[in-house]
């Protein structure tokens, strides 16, 4: 007999929605007529809607979150951001972009999925980098059930990156130097300043290469706590405690931020949603490259029960 999953993966399909010069494309799993819809908004950089990036990512944690939600009736949409992958011909630059862009692309993506599947309104799934996205386009409920935050940022991001190169350069002194032009480089795109990147050493140019400068500053403007604290909607915080990219600490900033807000705190996952051991960083690493982990169950079974419920 054929498993629900099975069954579910067999329902997949391409979709798409409505982008500035051609439209968004995107992969549904339709779990059945009236089961809740989830958009997943994918994190920061050329990320895929299966969760893969070519900076070091193949975990695919995107798709296989929403096979393991179709096997609990939760269907889900997991999107290409404008300009990337299969939203390639949206816009010209995919680096010419606001998260007030990625806002109303993930509206209009609320938009098609409720089209597709007839849902009266769908959940914003957003993670990492996309739970800013999430917790944004969350400002305006039109055709919005609610928001789930999966590892996402409570501090700006500035602050975000800072405390990250500094953990990476702990213990190192020969990292000294790059540490301190890597915060002076922060230190003025939160002002509104771009950085001159001739001598920039070159580690840090993917950081700080020009033509993403513009996106750092805006998304640097931008508060998630409070963002989470004057949303209108149903907001579920998830958050793995082996996560070394984003902390327990910023899903309690978002919590607190919002007293109506559920918080799980999801142990032995890290920033991909796979369970690794404790205080292991090199499994920890390797899971970034391992699609045969599934993704954690703990998340699953959070945002599933969280979504049906309501």
């Amino acid at each position: 007999m054929m498993t629900m999953l099975a069954a579910a993966a067999l329902t997949a399909s391409t979709i798409t929605a409505p982008g500035p010069q051609a439209p968004l494309e995107g992969t549904l799993i339709n779990a059945g007529k009236g089961a809740p819809v989830v958009v997943i908004i994918p994190g920061s950089g050329p990320t895929d809607r299966n969760g893969n990036n070519p900076m070091g990512v193949a975990a695919q944690p995107y798709k296989l979150l929403a096979e393991a939600l179709a096997a609990k009736g939760v269907s889900s949409v997991r999107i290409d951001k404008r300009g990337m992958f299969g939203s390639k011909g949206a816009v010209p630059d995919p680096n010419k972009v606001t998260i007030a862009d990625y806002a109303a692309d993930a509206h209009a993506w609320a938009k098609a999925a409720r089209k597709a599947t007839g849902a009266k309104c769908v959940w914003l799934a957003g993670h990492s980098e996309g739970s800013l996205v999430a917790l944004a386009a969350g400002q305006d409920p039109a055709d919005l059930c609610g928001i789930v935050s999966i590892s996402g940022m409570g501090r700006p991001f500035g602050t975000v990156l800072a405390d990250q190169l500094k953990a990476q350069a702990a213990g190192q002194p020969a990292a000294t130097p790059l540490l301190d032009v890597a915060l002076k480089a922060i230190a003025s795109l939160e002002a509104g300043k771009t950085v001159d990147t001739a001598t920039m050493p070159a580690p840090l140019m993917p950081l700080f290469a020009p033509q993403v400068q513009g996106y750092e500053i805006d998304l640097m403007k931008y508060r998630p706590a409070a963002l989470a604290g004057s949303l209108k909607l149903p907001l579920l915080i998830v958050q793995g405690d082996q996560d070394t990219q984003v902390t327990v600490a910023d899903a309690k900033l978002l919590a607190d931020a919002q007293p109506k807000a559920k918080l799980v705190i999801a142990p032995g996952v890290n920033h991909v949603l796979k369970t690794v051991k404790a205080d292991d960083p090199a499994a920890n690493r390797a899971s970034y490259a391992d699609p045969s982990l599934p993704v954690a169950p703990a998340v699953v079974n959070a945002i599933a029960a969280f979504v049906r419920k309501r």
